[in-house]
């Protein structure tokens, strides 16, 4: 036989029930409109992104309240049982994409900017003169080359063969291939730079490339560097791998 709640409690129930559903809608909407304006041109990429994260923390307090719900219309039947499992599944939905758009920064140190000489990284030249980056310092942090080699202790520089020449137009068409905007090319100085976007949020990162004799061949390093955020969830160190062995096995 259903045993009745009291009817403060019920009342109560409903009523968390109801702020679950606000709470989930609320969040799967803003999750979704974040990209969205980024791309519309509406909105800056860190404020869609941040737009995006509230919905995703909205869920979190979403899924929380549903679940207190759940607790309060246990042994009930009705619009506010249904509530309840409805901001639950909601909020749940939101935990499980903040939960994977998180995990590849696990365990990983917050830097953003990711070098194979971190000892005397290459500098950007063209990158300072883009407006975004103006009254920004883009010297590479002196407190992020212990954490970098912990880390990523598999970033080092690319020695070819070739020589320098031949090994500047081989690092030109890997980042080509890799979808690289190229915004300055100086081969004579072995150096040049370029952008890679983010496809969700339009997040734009610099990425500068420097070719220099090596004894038997040439050195290639690169830097890559995202202009939002304290860390990078991995990417830059991604990148670079991605192109040190596009560059390895081309031609």
């Amino acid at each position: 036989m259903q045993r009745d709640k009291p009817q403060g409690e019920g009342d109560r129930g409903a009523l968390v029930a109801r702020l679950s559903v606000t709470l989930g809608t609320i969040g799967l909407l803003a999750a979704g409109a974040g990209p969205i304006a980024v791309h519309a041109g509406i909105a800056l990429p860190l404020q869609g992104f941040t737009v995006f994260l509230s919905g995703l923390l909205l869920g979190l307090v979403g899924f929380l309240t549903g679940t207190i719900a759940l607790l309060r219309t246990r042994g009930t039947r009705g619009l506010p049982r249904s509530r309840a499992w409805t901001g639950t599944g909601l909020g749940l939905l939101l935990v499980i994409v903040l939960l994977v758009a998180a995990s590849p920064g696990r365990g990983l140190p917050r830097i953003n900017d990711i070098t194979t000489d971190p000892d005397n990284p290459p500098g950007f030249a063209a990158a300072a003169r883009e407006p975004a980056n103006q009254g920004r310092d883009l010297s590479y942090p002196a407190s992020f080359a212990a954490q970098q080699r912990k880390a990523y202790p598999d970033i080092k520089p690319i020695v070819l063969a070739q020589a320098p020449a031949e090994a500047f137009v081989r690092a030109q068409r890997a980042a080509g291939q890799l979808g690289w905007k190229t915004t300055y090319s100086d081969p004579a100085a072995g150096m040049f730079e370029a952008q890679e976007v983010s496809p969700t949020f339009l997040f734009v990162d610099d990425i500068v490339v420097r070719v220099q004799p090596a004894d038997e061949g040439s050195r290639i390093d690169v830097r890559s560097k995202s202009r939002n955020g304290t860390g990078d969830l991995g990417v830059n160190a991604k990148r670079i791998r991605a192109f040190a062995q596009t560059v390895v096995e081309g031609k």
